[in-house]
């Protein structure tokens, strides 16, 4: 049976936010998926951040997008996504990344309720 965990690191917050850290410790696959609702106006650039630690913080530049590519073999990264419609997406961390926890960060611009949630497996 596979072992897996599903939490939210921001949970329609409508002011810039720092979201709770998700422990990914020990899984090889995580992704995350983004939602906007309440929108009007504005939007939310949601970037994400990684520790080994538990402590210290650092941005996580290449996450991989949920785009079309020429080649199966090259993933798009990205260091953030904006979401300016009512929507929800998906982004992935590469496998490779071995963190101890990740947390998902939300710059709002005028309105909005945004939220995160974070599905890692094994």
């Amino acid at each position: 049976m596979l072992n897996f965990t599903e939490e939210k690191s921001l949970d329609a917050v409508t002011v810039d936010t720092n979201g709770d850290a998700v422990n990914i410790e020990g899984y090889k696959r995580v992704g995350i998926q983004l939602q906007c609702a309440s929108h009007v106006s504005g939007n939310g650039v949601f970037t994400f951040e990684g520790t080994i630690d538990g402590t210290n913080w650092v941005a996580l530049n290449m996450i991989i997008d949920n785009v079309a590519n020429a080649t199966a073999n090259n993933p798009t990264r990205v260091a953030s996504k904006t979401l300016n419609t009512n929507t929800t997406i998906l982004v992935w961390l590469d496998e490779f990344l071995a963190l101890k926890a990740i947390r998902v960060v939300v710059d709002v611009t005028t309105d909005g309720a945004y939220s995160a949630t974070v599905l890692a497996s094994e």
